[in-house]
């Protein structure tokens, strides 16, 4: 009898853990701007998982306490800048992106996340890639 209610134990955690996996995770975010000749591929780290929502048809029924629906996103960030090459003197080189260090579940604020399957965003650069060169410092400058 114990071995059978070690397994329900061990069969329910697993699925626990796979059904609320919300996690930083390795990302490449390609940046190119019109007037710059260059593309950049950044290495970052964003939230990705799958948070446990509880969202019914018949909401009218319901109040909105039993209701949720909530995705991975951030808990902490950081902003890290880049300057990208082979852009010309009047613009701007600069280029701050997010950096996820803790994620959770929760309501997407779309204040600061995007709260999309996947950014709109090049999959690869169009223009030659080059390295981008690190900005002396952080910046909370954000374009």
């Amino acid at each position: 009898m114990s071995a059978a209610v070690l397994t329900c134990a061990l069969l329910c955690l697993s699925i626990g853990n796979a059904s609320s996996l919300c996690e930083s995770t390795a990302y490449t975010l390609y940046v190119e701007r019109q007037e710059c000749a260059y593309c950049v591929a950044i290495n970052t780290t964003i939230c990705a998982g799958f948070c446990v929502t509880r969202d019914v048809n018949l909401k009218s029924l319901l109040p909105k306490s039993a209701l949720s629906q909530s995705s991975c996103t951030y808990q902490d960030l950081s902003y890290h800048t880049v300057t990208l090459p082979g852009c010309p003197l009047h613009s701007n080189p600069s280029y701050s992106y997010a950096v996820a260090l803790t994620c959770r579940c929760r309501k997407c604020n779309t204040d600061y996340s995007e709260c999309t399957m996947e950014p709109l965003r090049p999959s690869r650069c169009t223009k030659p890639p080059r390295e981008a060169d690190s900005y002396l410092g952080q910046s909370n400058f954000i374009q």
